[in-house]
Parts: structure tokens; C-alpha cells; sequence
């Protein structure tokens, strides 16, 4: 199989691609990145079946030319508002299967539109296949099949966890901090009262996630709140949240000028980008038990005629891995090694739908697909007589403690 890796060598691309290439059903590995001598630069660090190219998606001919032979096409080239849906596009037209780690919303909805023709190609591309969305969507699927009937749905994440990759292909403004930007500012679309709104992000939602209590958190522009209620009939609410940014004045001010006009959104990315890799991140293994998780999917609705909610998270993964000897989770890893776990799904032939689809739809079963992740990072789970539910923790307001 020959896969492209659209921005393969940038902070998310380059776990993505490390974990492709031990890939034995994988034969041909094409880094492609805008900068072309990161992109071979890259490569020759690898094994022999990677290359690298360089490849600017904005020249839809050379995007065409890179997609010709290639059976999957892998983007983690942002921003994705900007470029998601034209390497989508290309990849249908081309005939490759397609999986991304899109987090914006707008692109998302666009993308979705593309399903009768992915359908048509007998293609699977699979959109925000990445910590958040992916890793999320999942972690809430689970929490909705436990219930009965599910009303609600949030998925969430701590920000202070969320740190740039040091080791990068991209100059200049990094492409999650101009996303941040996007979906901090003007307004997101959410789900609520059962429609599609568009409000202002960044507003206070109150919790109570089970076992942990009372909390709150902020709403985030993000593609989970879209594509849930695309699936799940029932819900009257869903929402994308973040917490952990409590008391950051230096970044309310950022956004604030970027909303007067006062300061341009790439310019305010370069800044947030600097005070974010010149702040300490959070230690997510030292947070309080009372807190929310580090990415959570949190369901609420019925069981057993019971007004009831579910929370899944990951929160063990972290202390699991310091048993393992490896290191903790970076924001590369938790986004760059779901993709590439899909993508060895898809080559297994455990990925079977076709057209555009978000992680939720039951494209990916859950548990196979944590199986995969947790593997690759603490080596097969099955030889090491643990599971995934070593790793996923499971709360239940049902199950008091």
C-alpha cells in the first residue's frame, strides 16, 4: 500500500508517520509537506520505504500529480478551515481513501457534504480522527451506549495540557494556535434545544460528571458539537468544551483585541504561540481527583427509566504509561497516533463504510480501535495480560462511590 502523509513532517504529522512506517502492510510512505526540506529532511531519518516531497495543496495540479498511485491519503495539514476541504476533494476525485485530523468546524459540515460523492468512488474517508476530535468522539460513543436513551452530549478536554510540538516543520504561525484563535472568537456553531445555533464560544457550562462532581468548563468551537447530532436522532444538546484556562488574563486580552479589530488572527496565533510554549503545561497526572478528566465524552439521558449520565475518559492511560517506562502524552502524540491507528483499521479491512464520515458513526468500533492506540504506545496489551478497560475509566451516576 502507498500512503501520502500531507504534512507528515510537521508537530502532528511526524507521530503519525513513525507509527505508519512500522506498518508492515504499508510498503511506500510519502511525506509531503509546504517546506520541502523538512520534508526530506524528515524521511531520511526514517526507513527506506519514506520519502518526502515537497508540496504546496493550494497548486491543485502538483496536489493531483502527488495523489496519483497513492492508496490512502493522510492530512494533517492546518489550518483545516483553510485547507481541509480542497485536499478532500482532490482525494475523492483521485480515488484514495482519506483520513484527517480536521478540528474546525466549519470544514467539517463542508466535508460532510462530500459523502454521496465519496460513496460514488467507494471511498472511506474518515474526518477529525485526532485526540479531539477522535479520541473524544469515541470516548463519548461509549458513554452514549451505556444509556438507554441519551439526551445531552459533551465532549471536553484540558487546555493546559495542550502544548505545541518543539520538533516542526512549520514557521511562523503554528496552525493549532491560528484554529484556537478561529474557534475562540466570532461565533461557533453548537446544538442546543435541538438545533443548530451559532453563538459566542468561550461561555461558562456548568457539570456534574459522575464521580467527580460539580465543575465547569468553557464552550469551544469544534466539530464534535456538529457531527453527534448527525448521528443520534434523540439528542437535544451538544456541546465542545474546554477547561483548565482559568485565569489566563494574558490570553482574554489577546482575544479581546483580535475581536476589536485591534490585532490581526495570525498575528494574535504567532503570540499564542510563544506564551504557550514559554508556560509551564500542566502536569495531567497531577490534577485534583474533583477535576475533570484530560478528554472526556460525557452522556446524559435515561437508563432503566432513570434520569442517568456516563462519563469515559482516559485518565489512567497517563499513570499506565509512567508504569511502561515511556514518556507522557504530548499533544503530537494524543493527535498524530489516532490517525495512524485508523489508517492501520482501514488496511486490516476492519473499516468497511463508505463516504464521509466522523469517528462516531460507527465507522470505528471503540474498542477495537483503543486496543490498537494503547498497543502502540505500551506495546500489545494482549501479551502484557492488560486490556483497554485498564486504560478507560468508565463513570456511572448509577454506581455511587
Amino acid at each position: 500500500m502507498k500512503i501520502l502523509a500531507i504534512g507528515g513532517s510537521g508537530g502532528m504529522g511526524r507521530f503519525a508517520v513513525r507509527t505508519v512506517e512500522g506498518f508492515s502492510s504499508v510498503n511506500s510512505l510519502v511525506v509531503a509537506d509546504l517546506n520541502n526540506t523538512e520534508a526530506k529532511t524528515f524521511a531520511s531519518s526514517l526507513g527506506s520505504k519514506v520519502s518526502g516531497i515537497g508540496l504546496d495543496v493550494l497548486d491543485s495540479n502538483a496536489l493531483y500529480k502527488a495523489m496519483q498511485d497513492v492508496d490512502v491519503v493522510l492530512n494533517t495539514s492546518g489550518p483545516f478551515f483553510k485547507l481541509g476541504v480542497p485536499i478532500l476533494e482532490a482525494a475523492i476525485k483521485s480515488g484514495c481513501h482519506y483520513l484527517d485530523i480536521c478540528d474546525d468546524w466549519e470544514p467539517t459540515i463542508d466535508m460532510l457534504q462530500l459523502d454521496e460523492k465519496a460513496k460514488e468512488k467507494e471511498i472511506s474517508a474518515i474526518i477529525g480522527l485526532g485526540a479531539s476530535p477522535g479520541i473524544s468522539n469515541l470516548l463519548g460513543l461509549i458513554a452514549i451506549n451505556e444509556l438507554d436513551r441519551v439526551e445531552k452530549i459533551y465532549t471536553g478536554w484540558n487546555m493546559a495540557g495542550a502544548k505545541p510540538e518543539e520538533e516542526s516543520s512549520q514557521r511562523g504561525a503554528n496552525a493549532a494556535m491560528e484554529h484556537a484563535i478561529e474557534q475562540m472568537t466570532g461565533k461557533v456553531k453548537v446544538f442546543q434545544n435541538g438545533e443548530f445555533k451559532l453563538i459566542r464560544p468561550m461561555g461558562r457550562v456548568n457539570l456534574d460528571y459522575p464521580g467527580s462532581g460539580k465543575a465547569s468548563a468553557q464552550i469551544f468551537g469544534h466539530p464534535e458539537a456538529v457531527t453527534f447530532p448527525i448521528y443520534f436522532s434523540e439528542l437535544k444538546e451538544s456541546l465542545n468544551l474546554a477547561h483548565g484556562n482559568e485565569g489566563q488574563s494574558i490570553t482574554n486580552i489577546l482575544l479581546s483585541l483580535v475581536e476589536w479589530n485591534f490585532l490581526p488572527k495570525r498575528t494574535a496565533a504567532r503570540l499564542f504561540s510563544w506564551l504557550e510554549k514559554n508556560t509551564v503545561a500542566t502536569d495531567l497526572a497531577d490534577l485534583p481527583k474533583n477535576s475533570l478528566p484530560a478528554i472526556y465524552g460525557l452522556a446524559l439521558g435515561e437508563k432503566n427509566g432513570k434520569k442517568e449520565s456516563v462519563g469515559v475518559s482516559i485518565g489512567h492511560a497517563q499513570s499506565q504509561l509512567e508504569d511502561s517506562g515511556n514518556e507522557p502524552l504530548g499533544m503530537g502524540a494524543v493527535t498524530g497516533i489516532p490517525l495512524a491507528c485508523g489508517l492501520k483499521m482501514l488496511l486490516d479491512g476492519r473499516i468497511i463504510k463508505r463516504g464521509v464520515l466522523a469517528p462516531e458513526s460507527g465507522v470505528i468500533d471503540p474498542e477495537e480501535f483503543f486496543f490498537e492506540f494503547f498497543s502502540i504506545l505500551v506495546g500489545d496489551i494482549k501479551d502484557k495480560k492488560i486490556s483497554t478497560e485498564d486504560f478507560i475509566k468508565v463513570s456511572r451516576s448509577w454506581e455511587k462511590s
